[in-house]
């Protein structure tokens, strides 16, 4: 907590009198935006690996449904969609792991 603080003349040495609080640059500024939260930056993540996942789906029904002949937009959706879940579950394990973690140390 260094830099809270600052001590201002040393006349009033009895009390707190000498004592003042520092503004941070920037604190007394109004948010205009709410700053996400984890939650909800994995719930926008997990909500566009699902759109991938429909998107893929999507091209693969039509693919043999017989509504589009070329292949290679479709393999490249679905390795899209792959990919991003991948990277989606290899988050989750590490914020599992890392809750794990969290719950063995000792207070």
């Amino acid at each position: 907590m260094a830099g809270i603080f600052s001590i201002s003349g040393i006349s009033g040495v009895g009390g707190a009198g000498g004592i003042r609080p520092m503004q941070a640059p920037g604190l007394n500024k109004p948010q205009d935006k709410k700053t996400p939260g984890f939650g909800d930056v994995m719930k926008a993540y997990v909500d566009n690996v699902d759109a991938k996942q429909k998107t893929a789906a999507g091209a693969m029904q039509d693919l043999v449904a017989g509504k589009t002949n070329d292949v290679l937009p479709v393999v490249n959706q679905i390795a899209k969609a792959d990919l991003s879940f991948k990277l989606l579950m290899g988050v989750r394990n590490k914020v599992i792991e890392a809750y794990k973690e969290t719950m063995r140390m000792q207070v």
